[in-house]
């Protein structure tokens, strides 16, 4: 399923994490459509089943593309030493701004099966055969199968009319 929702601004949003709650009314800054990643440090990740499975030690950004890929999920452990990691799809998350958590909608059980890493040993994130077991596990569409094409039209921009050459100038420059 892919994940289009209308944001607060009204813009059209198909790649990222789900927001649920009062949204701004609940939130410090300037969130939650847009919020620095490292607020999102630390932030506790719940199952479906209301279970505590850990907290978000990264975000991982596909910098070619701009997207946001994955939340790294620190689950298990104590004070850092043995937990396990998971690569979670940005967008099989959902930010919970009522509860302040993000919520993944699989259960307890099935992440503590899930696919995972040691701190020591990061998997090459930038392997798709990895990248696309990972997005199976978790039921969710791989981000760069998505279409990525941004339509102006999606955000209410009509067409652009090309540049003319009687175009007025401005310190030397056409505008």
């Amino acid at each position: 399923m892919v994940n289009q929702t209308q944001t607060q601004s009204g813009m059209r949003q198909d790649q990222g994490a789900r927001i649920v709650g009062k949204g701004s009314a609940t939130a410090e800054g300037p969130g939650p459509d847009v919020m620095a990643a490292a607020t999102l440090d630390g932030n506790k990740v719940l199952s479906s089943d209301g279970e505590d499975i850990g907290k978000i030690k990264d975000i991982m950004l596909d910098v070619s593309s701009g997207r946001v890929a994955y939340a790294v999920l620190s689950n298990g452990g104590f004070l850092g030493i043995g937990d396990k990691l998971l690569a979670i799809p940005w967008h099989a998350l959902t930010l919970d701004t009522g509860r302040k958590c993000f919520v993944l909608n699989m259960t307890a059980e099935r992440v503590k099966n899930a696919p995972g890493f040691d701190k020591d040993h990061w998997p090459s994130m930038a392997d798709q055969t990895w990248a696309t077991s990972v997005h199976q596990y978790y039921g969710s569409e791989p981000y760069w199968g998505r279409d990525s094409i941004v339509r102006r039209e999606d955000y209410g921009v009509g067409d652009i009319p090309p540049a003319s050459s009687d175009a007025p100038e401005a310190g030397g420059l056409k505008l």
